[in-house]
């Protein structure tokens, strides 16, 4: 499953302050509305995503993934060193790998 970073509300924001009607969301982070005066739905500008994520940060459901991966190594790092046992680490080292790339907006 692949994170969400657009929120809705943002795209909705802009495709109303730009003219643009209908959107929907092919599949996740792909948008698709009708521009002004067009008969056909096109996907939403890439150069906008960017800047509407530029504009508004992290959505809910990234910073909650971020949160979850700072308190876990945080329970990591308490852990490690009561039980003398470095797994924790390196378990909050992989949940920490998985959140990190999860983070990356992909272009398309």
């Amino acid at each position: 499953m692949q994170m969400k970073h657009y929120s809705d509300e943002w795209i909705n924001e802009w495709c109303h302050d730009n003219g643009w009607t209908d959107l929907f969301m092919e599949r996740n982070n792909n948008y698709w509305a009708f521009p002004p005066g067009a008969v056909m739905p096109e996907p939403i500008p890439p150069k906008v995503l960017r800047f509407i994520k530029a504009e508004k940060g992290l959505t809910f459901e990234e910073r909650w993934w971020s949160i979850s991966a700072v308190i876990g190594t945080i329970v990591a790092i308490v852990s490690t060193y009561v039980f003398k046992c470095p797994m924790p680490l390196i378990l909050a080292f992989a949940f920490d790998a998985v959140t990190a790339a999860q983070l990356e907006v992909e272009d398309i």
